[in-house]
């Protein structure tokens, strides 16, 4: 009772101040309620359940900026359809590195995706994965001769045997009608197809691993909280200033590790750790928009993840495709992206995000990217221009019966590409993602665009390497992540038997379609 009566009189006569609370320390801050923070929170409570992980997010709900099911293409990138990932040498040759890599990846991310429908953390995986073929298509006679190059090229891989490649009108007409009704008899086209391509919800994924999550009393979830700063402190962990929007309250949490999954507000938090790994780094914004129809007999007539050529200066993610959906148990049909253009680095941010994150040490970088891809300035021009009708004049091409009155607009979300130091040009713009983390390995922050979200499950297990560089080699962990990704630490590509239990494995699971790879190439030539 004294100290009551003598803390009572120190606070209210004497004015004295409030003795300040504790300092919140954490073992894991996660920045972003995206799927790259959702993948990387969720192998960390499985790996070390007793650790205390807090996760900020700005908006009110997780996956409301690029992981949200309206804001990307959701493909399951796997390069069956994507033919920018075989590029074409000067001689004539295809190089499939980057289709292979790629669709290892996104093996990797079925596989993590299985083990949690085996644990109970993803229920009901057609509520976020289903089968969709995944189809090329092209006209002309450069890109005809270009695809058939490509299917051959991409039958030394296991994991891409069994593409079906046809230029007959009725074969394609089976496997798309939408595409061949109304199309010129005489116009010579090609398509590819591959069965076991898929549609995936990623928003839906996202919300399903912070709900299990968070079902781990040492795991925080924060909505409605953004990011302020990030100082290291003498010990190497960090102090994050966090901010609750409703309140406007501002707290200091200390985090031995932090990771930036803030998708386009990543790199204006990194820059702010000062980290001498971020020097150089900036970034150029690319945002997008898509046609789009719930027409039930449109919608009824089109299964498949189309693809076709980019035009010449497009960015990756703006390939033109005529895409199957499945979002919230409802199909409808997307068409784009059309590229747009704003300084925001997030769809819900702000005008100022691109001068915000120019540095004396990135600028150089970015005006000689700016300079070195004038056909990206070009092409955005262009973009930009185009009117409601342009946009259905695109669509025609690959669905000439396209009637203006069953389509709209709707705006996609926000992509940032990454632009760095280079020794030869000054600064290159890089397509793709990139982790950049601490050399201690105490924060990390993911960079980039697509493939992005298809490949989270791969990509954090590339942030553990980076960060956990001890602990990741313990057998505990070794162990863990073989069961949560059977093939940890293997390639797929050059074990047909491995690449065939491992479909077999995920497709099971997930409930997808599975198709054994022949040791002989099995391509139908129409």
């Amino acid at each position: 009772m004294k100290k009551i009566l003598l803390t009572f009189l120190c606070l209210s006569v004497i004015g004295c101040s409030k003795p300040e609370e504790p300092q919140k320390t954490v073992d894991v801050l996660l920045i972003g309620g995206g799927i790259m923070s959702a993948s990387l929170g969720t192998y960390l409570t499985e790996l070390e359940p007793g650790w205390k992980v807090d996760i900020y997010e700005r908006m009110d709900q997780v996956a409301e900026e690029s992981s949200n099911a309206w804001n990307n293409a959701g493909t399951g990138h796997s390069a069956f359809c994507e033919l920018n990932y075989t590029s074409e040498g000067k001689d004539g040759s295809i190089d499939i590195s980057k289709a292979v890599n790629v669709n290892e990846q996104f093996e990797v991310s079925k596989q993590f995706w299985a083990y949690q429908v085996e644990q109970g953390v993803l229920s009901n995986p057609r509520s976020f994965i289903n089968n969709v073929p995944h189809m090329s298509f092209v006209w002309g006679e450069e890109n005809i001769a270009f695809l058939h190059k490509r299917v051959a090229a991409l039958q030394h891989s296991p994991l891409f045997r069994g593409m079906e490649i046809s230029e007959d009108h009725e074969q394609i007409r089976k496997w798309v009608p939408l595409v061949m009704e109304g199309r010129d008899p005489d116009q010579r086209v090609a398509a590819t197809r591959m069965a076991i391509g898929t549609d995936v919800n990623f928003g839906e994924i996202t919300r399903q691993l912070f709900a299990s999550m968070t079902r781990n009393p040492n795991v925080k979830l924060h909505l409605g909280h953004e990011v302020r700063d990030i100082v290291r402190n003498d010990d190497g962990s960090w102090n994050v200033v966090v901010a609750d929007l409703a309140s406007g309250q501002q707290n200091e949490v200390k985090a031995r590790f932090v990771f930036i999954g803030a998708g386009g507000g990543a790199l204006k938090l990194l820059q702010q750790s000062a980290i001498p790994e971020a020097d150089g780094y900036a970034g150029f914004p690319v945002g997008g928009q898509f046609l789009m129809t719930d027409n039930a007999d449109t919608v009824a007539r089109h299964k498949a993840k189309l693809y076709g050529k980019a035009s010449v200066g497009a960015p990756p993610m703006s390939v033109p495709h005529l895409d199957t959906r499945m979002i919230d148990g409802k199909q409808v049909l997307l068409f784009g992206p059309f590229a747009t253009f704003s300084t925001k680095y997030l769809k819900h941010g702000s005008l100022l995000d691109m001068f915000a994150s120019l540095t004396r040490h990135n600028l150089s970088p970015m005006l000689h990217a700016g300079i070195d891809n004038l056909d990206l300035s070009t092409y955005l021009m262009g973009q930009l221009m185009l009117s409601f009708d342009d946009r259905m004049a695109a669509l025609r091409e690959y669905f000439p019966n396209a009637k203006n009155e069953d389509w709209q607009l709707l705006q996609a979300g926000q992509r940032v590409q990454v632009i760095k130091k280079d020794a030869v040009h000054g600064g290159i713009l890089q397509f793709g993602t990139e982790v950049v983390a601490a050399q201690d390995g105490s924060i990390a922050a993911l960079l980039g665009a697509s493939p992005g979200a298809s490949t989270a499950a791969p990509i954090m297990l590339t942030v553990l390497e980076k960060t956990f560089k001890d602990r990741i080699k313990t057998p505990e962990w070794q162990a863990k992540l073989k069961e949560i990704v059977p093939t940890y630490g293997q390639k797929l590509n050059d074990d047909l038997a491995l690449t065939n239990k491992t479909r077999e494995w995920s497709s099971a699971r997930l409930q997808l379609l599975y198709v054994p790879v022949l040791p002989e190439a099995a391509v139908s030539l129409q």
